[in-house]
């Protein structure tokens, strides 16, 4: 256990995302992981049901006594929820994760349509957080709440490098083609990233489980670019070795452990 990632986030009682998907990956791709809950909401396969909070002085708790204890090497930020948390993680972060890479889900919406981030929430996140990570991972509806605009995806991924990150993984996976296409940006490059759709029900906790990926490989020591692509091949078979799964009645989990439970 070389390596130790913190994950920053939300809860899935059902295991399929937030910070459960999170430990998974990590432990999946090889890394200590580590939790701080920020939000609470119930769910389960089939959609969000009700969302409540973490008092704001748990989770500044929480940071502490990890910070305290155990350095990450890497961190992934996932749910915020409000512009309270944001703020809180922002300072946090800013003051106490200097040098540490930082990884940003920017999760805002559920694939089952409800609403993961407050509106007020958008410009504490554009404004405090956004400036202070290595890598953000919108998904192009998360990218075009971002910057509201509708323009193409290398078009939205430079106004959000703009925003002060470090680079941008704008993910193309939720538009109708044949491929699923993702877009890296930095400074100094644009590389396209593809990968073959997979026609596949099983997709709930995709972007959790990719970004946390991403904070694994970049743990580990592979480059932003290097870890996107490394982490976008165990999503794919990941999603694939879950395709003829049946757990819940909605958008079923991919399977974390396939390489491992090929063994058992």
């Amino acid at each position: 256990m070389k390596y130790k990632c913190l994950s920053i986030g939300g809860f899935d009682g059902s295991g399929g995302a937030g910070i459960q998907a999170d430990l998974k990956t990590f432990c999946a791709t090889g890394v200590y992981g580590m939790t701080v809950l920020t939000v609470l909401p119930v769910q389960n396969t089939c959609g969000v049901r009700s969302c409540y909070d973490i008092p704001l002085a748990c989770i500044a708790q929480q940071l502490q006594a990890i910070f305290e204890d155990i350095m990450p090497d890497a961190i992934k930020i996932g749910m915020l929820f409000s512009a309270e948390i944001v703020e809180l993680v922002a300072a946090f972060l800013k003051e106490n994760a200097i040098g540490i890479p930082i990884v940003l889900d920017p999760v805002m919406v559920a694939k089952s349509g409800d609403t993961l981030l407050k509106m007020d929430a958008i410009k504490i996140l554009k404004t405090q957080l956004i400036p202070i990570v290595d890598l953000i991972t919108p998904n192009l509806p998360e990218a075009k709440i971002l910057i509201s605009s509708s323009d193409n995806q290398s078009i939205l991924a430079r106004k959000i490098l703009s925003l002060g990150c470090k680079a941008v993984l704008l993910k193309g996976g939720h538009e109708n083609s044949s491929t699923a296409d993702d877009l890296f940006i930095n400074y100094q490059e644009e590389q396209l990233l593809s990968a073959r759709r997979i026609d596949s029900k099983n997709t709930h906790g995709t972007g959790c489980t990719l970004s946390a990926a991403i904070t694994s490989f970049i743990a580990q020591g592979f480059s932003p670019l290097e870890a996107c692509r490394k982490a976008k091949e165990y999503l794919s078979d990941a999603i694939l070795y879950s395709k003829n799964e049946s757990i819940g009645k909605g958008y079923g989990p991919v399977h974390h452990f396939y390489y491992l439970w090929q063994y058992l």
